[in-house]
């Protein structure tokens, strides 16, 4: 660690070296009383940064945006983006670029302030974030770590002493997030209809470069990202499924380029298995339930290639069938992906015939009798199947007898099977009901019950006696459960 900097910061900033049009330099507004609520400190040695030092006032200082880190230059990007179908154009509105901190590993990591104030993208917004929203985004991202699946993380969580006026008044916060970059559809969307070519080609240029640099020695190397973020975005919505996630906005401006899970807003995880559930109170049409993620990411995927097409070929026809080629693919790299993660989660090595059967019936009994999700697997992986709500039932010991023989058949013994489930079946997940009871005791300064589920959260496949109270489901309730964006 350099002396003149010890915080720790090796800020760059290869996105600025951009053209102009995709990003506006800003310059994060104060808040009146920086207060660090939540500090990540294994993410911040993980960075090369200095947790000592940032844990106390000066990272609440420079994670509210008050005092700027050594070697920042910040900016707010830009992007557009379908929001539930339609087209808009957009931005950060609260969020500000600090740039990117090179790590121990030699990784390039974002380091992005969301809450920060007002941008030229904010669209009349006050470019501010309310405490409850940003802790939400903590809790589930670091959920999603633990759970192997990729994403986003965060940093840091600073209240800022001041209200923020949404339908009520609410306490203030900055979020600190960390991304392998915040590279979006959305962005190459922007870049084709508010730039052209050029601006086009530059975006995938860079991409290439950051995350897929394999692909620049490639004869066709706008093809080959095309194709990479296509099969990074299956295996990701293949995990999201497996693991009973709903991210609730799938907008082109919420899926990066990187293939991580991106902007935490009416997020939530399943407890009764249905596929047609919804969170998100402003999705009132269903278009991002949980059974419909798939088709929305490959419609997502499609309208990035519409922006590549200038660069896939020269002749336009030719541009679009490499495109519907890869577009095809999709499904089919997707299900795979599905029904290999299913696999793992019943117990089952290698593949036969009737693997993809054997999964979808299961799913369909615990529709049937409205199971409980994780709740189903854990007890399965626990040979607990006596505690189901479908145990009894003459279609339910009939699902058993075919599981039993498939399991016979492979060459792994019981406890392999066993230990393959408890590596893929979480003991816990962050039930939406123990979100919201750390939540609300977080708004009474009470971090004493995040700290509780952060912690169990953070090995979620451990099957620890502390998380055994977390793995119950929420009592059965008359009203549905809803989640709000936060802007």
């Amino acid at each position: 660690m350099k002396p003149s900097d010890p915080q720790g910061w090796k800020l760059q900033h290869s996105y600025a070296e951009l053209p102009e049009g995709l990003f506006t330099r800003v310059t994060p507004s104060p808040v009146r009383a920086p207060k660090l609520v939540m500090f990540n400190r294994p993410l911040a040695e993980a960075l090369g940064l200095n947790a000592d030092v940032l844990a106390g006032e000066e990272g609440a200082a420079i994670f509210a945006g008050n005092q700027l880190p050594e070697g920042a230059e910040p900016l707010a990007q830009a992007y557009a983006g379908h929001q539930f179908g339609y087209f808009t154009k957009l931005g950060d509105g609260r969020a500000v670029l600090l740039g990117e901190q090179l790590a121990p590993d030699g990784t390039r990591i974002d380091i992005q302030l969301k809450g920060a104030g007002r941008t030229p993208y904010s669209r009349g917004g006050d470019g501010r974030a309310a405490l409850g929203p940003m802790l939400r985004e903590y809790i589930i991202s670091e959920a999603m770590h633990g759970l192997g699946i990729p994403t986003t993380r965060s940093l840091a969580v600073t209240a800022t002493g001041e209200p923020v006026i949404r339908e009520t008044t609410l306490p203030g916060a900055v979020l600190t997030r960390t991304a392998a970059s915040h590279l979006r559809v959305g962005t190459f969307q922007y870049a084709a209809a508010y730039g052209g070519k050029d601006e086009v080609q530059a975006l995938a240029d860079y991409a290439l470069r950051r995350h897929y640099p394999e692909g620049l020695t490639q004869e066709a190397p706008y093809l080959y990202l095309l194709k990479a973020v296509a099969e990074r975005q299956a295996a990701l919505i293949a995990r999201w499924m497996l693991a009973g996630f709903i991210h609730g906005v799938m907008n082109t401006d919420n899926m990066a380029i990187s293939g991580e899970t991106i902007d935490y807003g009416p997020c939530a995880f399943l407890d009764t298995y249905r596929p047609d559930t919804v969170f998100s109170s402003i999705d009132r049409q269903g278009r991002y339930a949980y059974g419909n993620q798939p088709y929305i990411a490959g419609w997502n995927v499609a309208r990035l290639a519409e922006a590549l097409l200038p660069l896939l070929h020269e002749h336009e026809e030719e541009g679009v069938r490499l495109a519907e080629e890869v577009l095809h693919a999709f499904s089919p790299q997707y299900e795979a992906r599905w029904l290999e993660g299913m696999r793992a989660k019943l117990g089952l090595f290698g593949a036969e015939a009737e693997d993809e059967a054997l999964a979808k019936d299961l799913l369909a009994l615990m529709a049937e009798q409205q199971a409980d999700y994780t709740g189903t697997f854990r007890a399965l992986t626990l040979r607990q199947q006596e505690r189901l709500p479908m145990s009894g039932t003459e279609a339910f010991a009939a699902w058993e007898s075919r599981w039993r023989a498939r399991r016979e058949r492979q060459h792994a013994d019981d406890e392999a099977a066993a230990q393959l489930m408890r590596r893929s079946n979480p003991a816990v997940i962050p039930r939406n009901h123990r979100v919201e009871e750390a939540l609300e005791a977080a708004e009474r300064e009470d971090y004493s019950v995040l700290h509780r589920l952060l912690a169990a959260l953070a090995d979620p496949y451990a099957y620890t006696p502390e998380q055994e109270a977390l793995a119950e489901p929420p009592a059965p309730s008359s009203c549905a459960y809803r989640t709000y964006c936060g802007t």
